[in-house]
């Protein structure tokens, strides 16, 4: 039988209290992976609110031992695995998990896993939008030695709206592309945000175009041009990196708002704000390249 590994991240995060408490961490988890788990429900018929809820629980929010040593998300043990292995004290001392190349692999397996398993074939005559069937199910076809496993699931599913996904409402295949087979074992993946009909991420201490490129599986070259910079330029940390080509303009909700100028902005930490090109917040404003904007300015984005 299958036992959970319980992780001290989760513990931590979901405590020894009756009722869970939102968490930013669980949040951001989400927020990374939700498009990846939606793709999985479309080719796999699992509930993305189910593997969102496993996922989170089993792996403390890809912050236990085994999702950052080996990519495994989900607490799965090493039988029938030739692949890569990983080494952690459950059940038993030094039990053998299985390792991935990235989280995505792992989300991939856990479809395999359960799809492969006649233990687990009942589930799959239930409706994707019946999470509560399926939290029961797998825990009484053993997936879990946890008691409140289901209720643990139930619980975060309703706490973080998973059910929401179970729709396939908000997929996202550009996410899914550019997220899923660029993580580096033993780090963690920007989280990838959209805005203005684009999509965009917040560098860290010692990206570069290149890291970020390799990352998110855009050219790097691509990322510069995006971004209205040379290729060669080197990243501070919090600085906006847009992964498609920026719009000309801010989103219909900023018609007739302005930006007002704050001190150390410039029209280029502006223009990278509202995803719009430099040159056409410029025409806009019907200033010429060389206008130095004052704090307190209004700067038209539509």
């Amino acid at each position: 039988m299958r036992k959970i590994f319980i992780s001290i991240a989760i513990v931590l995060s979901l405590g020894v209290h009756a009722q869970a408490r939102w968490n930013q961490v669980y949040q951001q988890y989400i927020d990374q992976y939700k498009d990846i788990a939606i793709e999985q429900m479309q080719r796999h018929h699992i509930p993305a609110s189910i593997t969102l809820a496993q996922g989170l629980f089993e792996s403390g929010a890809g912050r236990s031992e085994l999702a950052v040593k080996g990519n495994n998300h989900f607490g799965i043990k090493c039988n029938g695995w030739s692949g890569r292995r990983t080494y952690h004290d459950d059940d038993e001392r030094n039990e053998c998990f299985r390792a991935y190349d990235s989280a995505f692999e792992s989300y991939e397996d856990h479809s395999r896993f359960l799809t492969g398993s006649q233990r687990y074939s009942s589930l799959f005559n239930l409706k994707v939008t019946d999470y509560k069937g399926w939290a029961r199910g797998l825990k009484a076809a053993g997936y879990a030695t946890n008691p409140k496993y289901a209720d643990k699931l139930i619980e975060i599913i309703q706490l973080y709206k998973l059910y929401q996904y179970d729709t396939a409402k908000g997929y996202d295949k550009f996410m899914v592309e550019h997220t899923k087979d660029h993580a580096v074992a033993g780090e963690s993946l920007h989280i990838i945000k959209s805005f203005n009909k684009n999509y965009y991420l917040i560098t860290r201490r010692g990206d570069s175009f290149k890291s970020l490129a390799d990352e998110v599986g855009i050219s790097y070259k691509k990322l510069a041009k995006y971004n209205e910079r040379d290729k060669r330029d080197q990243l501070e940390e919090g600085e906006i990196i847009w992964l498609k080509k920026k719009r000309t303009k801010a989103p219909k909700d900023y018609k007739g708002r302005l930006h007002y100028v704050r001190n150390g902005e410039s029209m280029y930490n502006i223009a990278q704000k509202y995803g719009i090109r430099l040159k056409n917040l410029y025409k806009m404003n019907h200033f010429t390249p060389d206008h130095q904007i004052k704090v307190g300015e209004g700067l038209r984005l539509r």
